[in-house]
C-alpha cells in the first residue's frame, strides 16, 4: 500500500494524475463547498487564541481548505503568524501553491511548505483525511491463527495476494482485539500502526495547542464488527470504489477507515489529552455552519440554495455527516472546545 500511493513517481500521490474534484477519483469537503473551511475556522480560532497563533496542515489537497480557511480567519481579524504545510507529494504541493495564488494572493506568502514535523510546535495541527491513506496491515484470523496478508508475484509476475504468520507489533495488536471467528471461518481486517506511530509522533512535538482530525472512520466496537468481517479496505478511481487494491497499483487511491479508538489509545499514551470525539455533523453545527449559511444571502437566491445543498451533503447521516469524525487531542489547553459543546461521544471511544 506504501508503495502504491508513494513510491517517488509511481505512487498515486506521487504521480501527476488528478485525484481531487469532478476530473479526479474523488470529492473532499473542501472541494464541496467554502463552507467546510469557513466552519473549521471557528474551531481553529479558539485554539489558537489558547496557544500560539500558528497552523499545521499535513497533507493538504489541492490547498483549498487552507485557501478558505486563510480567507476566513482574515474577515474575522485571526490571522495566524504562520501557516505550515507538510506535504510528501511534489505534484500535489505545486497545486497547492496554484490554488492560494489564486483564491488568497494577498495572504499566500503567510504559507510554507515543510518536508517533516517541525522539532517543537505550538499552535493547531490539522489533518483531514489524512489518517485513511496511510498505509494498513492486512490481517486474516482463522482457527489455524492470525495471518498477516500481503502480496507477491506469480510466474506470470501478475501481483497476487499471499499470507504467512504473523509475529511482531502486528501479531500482538490482532490478539489484542480478541476477535470472533464468523461462520466462515476467516475474519479479514486493518491494522493501522502507521497512524499510531505518526500520532506518537506529532504528539512528541506538540508543546502547547491540539491536533484536530477529521475522516472516516468508527470508534473500535463498531469497526471490527461481526458484519464488517471483508474489512473496510477501498480503492478509488474515477469516482468507483472498488474492493481490488492489486488492480492499477499506482493509479487509483487506497483507503481504509479509521479506528479511532486506536488513534485515541496512541495519543493518550503519548501524553495528550482526548479533548472530544464527535460526528462531522455535530462538529459543523456546533462551530455555526448554519450561521455562516445565512451568509449568503436571501434564501430564495441561486448562492444560497448551492450552499445549503452543499452543507446538506457535509451533515447528513446518509452523506458525510455521520460517516465521517473528528477526534481532537491537545496539550496545556481548556478541555471545553467549541465543536464538541454538543454531541460529544468520548464514552463511545
Amino acid at each position: 500500500m506504501e508503495m502504491a500511493l508513494y513510491e517517488p513517481g509511481l505512487g498515486y500521490y506521487s504521480g501527476g494524475s488528478r485525484k481531487f474534484g469532478p476530473g479526479g477519483d474523488f470529492i473532499t469537503a473542501p472541494e464541496l463547498t467554502p463552507l467546510f473551511g469557513q466552519t473549521v475556522s471557528r474551531q481553529l480560532c479558539q485554539i489558537m487564541s489558547a496557544s500560539a497563533a500558528r497552523i499545521l496542515e499535513c497533507g493538504a489537497g489541492t490547498g483549498l481548505l487552507a485557501a478558505d480557511v486563510l480567507a476566513e480567519l482574515d474577515r474575522v481579524g485571526m490571522l495566524p503568524e504562520e501557516y505550515l504545510i507538510l506535504e510528501l507529494s511534489g505534484e500535489l504541493r505545486a497545486r497547492q501553491f496554484d490554488t492560494l495564488a489564486e483564491k488568497v494572493p494577498q495572504l499566500a506568502g503567510r504559507v510554507r511548505w515543510i518536508d517533516a514535523l517541525p522539532t517543537g510546535f505550538e499552535g493547531v495541527v490539522l489533518a483531514n483525511e489524512l489518517l485513511d491513506v496511510l498505509p494498513v496491515h492486512l490481517v486474516a484470523w482463522r482457527s489455524e491463527g492470525i495471518f498477516e496478508r500481503g502480496v507477491t508475484l506469480d510466474e506470470s509476475t501478475a501481483l497476487q495476494w499471499a499470507d504467512r504468520p504473523a509475529r511482531g507489533k502486528v501479531l500482538d495488536s490482532a490478539r489484542a482485539l480478541d476477535i470472533a471467528l464468523p461462520e466462515s471461518g476467516e475474519y479479514v481486517s486493518e491494522l493501522n500502526l502507521a497512524a499510531r506511530a505518526w500520532i506518537a509522533s506529532v504528539a512528541e512535538r506538540l508543546e502547547r495547542g491540539a491536533i484536530l482530525l477529521i475522516d472516516y472512520g468508527y470508534p473500535r466496537s463498531e469497526f471490527y464488527l461481526p458484519s464488517r468481517s471483508s474489512g473496510t479496505l477501498l480503492c478509488y478511481y474515477r469516482h468507483h470504489a472498488h474492493a481490488e487494491p492489486l488492480l492499477w497499483p499506482g493509479l487509483n487511491d487506497i483507503t481504509a477507515f479509521v479506528d479511532f479508538t486506536a488513534v485515541a489509545e496512541a495519543a493518550f499514551e503519548a501524553g495528550l489529552d482526548v479533548l472530544g470525539y464527535t460526528s462531522q455533523a455535530h462538529f459543523l453545527f456546533n462551530c455555526g455552519l448554519l450561521e455562516i449559511l445565512d451568509r449568503r444571502g436571501p434564501r430564495e437566491s441561486s448562492d444560497y440554495i448551492r450552499a445549503a445543498r452543499a452543507a446538506q451533503r457535509l451533515t447528513t447521516p446518509q452523506e458525510m455527516g455521520e460517516l465521517f469524525k473528528v477526534l481532537a487531542l491537545g496539550r496545556n489547553i481548556p478541555t471545553n472546545l467549541l465543536g464538541f459543546s454538543r454531541g460529544d461521544r468520548l464514552h463511545a471511544l
